[in-house]
């Protein structure tokens, strides 16, 4: 079996250097990650409020349609009604 290979002793600049750019990169992207989180959730909130706005204007054309529905049920029973009693004033005129 081989001992591991060893390594040369390391400048202490050399690697406080390697550090601070390390230190630098990870900040960097720390601050990419927090900035596409927060316009995510500007994102979400923004889709949350559309999703309420159609719900809201859902809602108000579905009551526009039962009103509509009940005109129409009236329109029809009163036509109904009509027609019987001119089927009624027929009979008796003739």
């Amino acid at each position: 079996m081989t001992p591991p290979p060893t390594l040369p002793p390391a400048d202490p600049v050399s690697v406080a250097v390697a550090l601070a750019d390390l230190r630098g990169d990870l900040g960097t992207g720390l601050a990419e990650i927090k900035g596409s989180l927060a316009l995510l959730v500007q994102r979400a909130g923004q889709t949350d409020q559309a999703l309420a706005d159609q719900r809201t204007d859902l809602e108000a054309v579905e009551a526009r349609l039962a009103a509509l529905e009940r005109r129409v049920w009236t329109a029809s029973g009163g036509a109904a009604v009509i027609g019987a009693l001119t089927g009624y004033a027929v009979q008796f005129l003739a």
